[in-house]
């Protein structure tokens, strides 16, 4: 029997997307957002106004999804459309001064529940685990667009060597 400790990283980390996404929605919700509203709106205090593709992409959903997102939010007037100054056909989703105030509170919780997901490390530490966690980002994104390369590939050609 294998050691629960001792596991595959991969479960690891997605059990802590679960469990933190889980975690987040009840925090979301007691401010009237989920999840995904609650990211749109981050990234919208972030980077400004953007489109709907461009929002969709930094929110790491489709842009049939956020077109939802955008509906439910611009509902409860937390997000404005305009039409981009420099291009007719584009629109704009932009933050009212309403979702920047129901931003603000949950970003309050959410750094609650962030302290006590990291209670356990010290600030040197916390901050190594950011550096890690980004790394790791970055060489999935990377080995990504190396897999449909298949001259990028070193784990394909030794596969073909065997």
């Amino acid at each position: 029997m294998k050691d629960p400790q001792h596991g595959r990283i991969a479960y690891s980390v997605g059990r802590l997307d679960r469990v933190l996404r889980r975690r987040m929605g009840k925090v979301t919700t007691r401010h009237g957002l989920t999840v995904a509203q609650y990211t749109a709106l981050s990234v919208l205090d972030a980077r400004g106004p953007l489109s709907n593709a461009q929002l969709a992409r930094r929110s790491l959903v489709s842009p049939q999804a956020m077109n939802e997102i955008i509906e439910a939010m611009a509902a409860k007037r937390l997000v404005l459309r305009r039409p981009d100054p420099l291009h007719g056909r584009i629109v704009q989703i932009a933050l009212t001064a309403k979702g920047a105030t129901v931003l603000a509170k949950c970003d309050e919780a959410v750094q609650r529940l962030e302290g006590h997901m990291l209670a356990a490390l010290s600030e040197a530490q916390r901050r190594q685990f950011q550096v890690l966690l980004r790394g790791c980002i970055v060489a999935l994104e990377a080995s990504a667009h190396r897999a449909f390369d298949p001259a990028g590939a070193q784990g394909g050609r030794a596969l073909h060597r065997q």
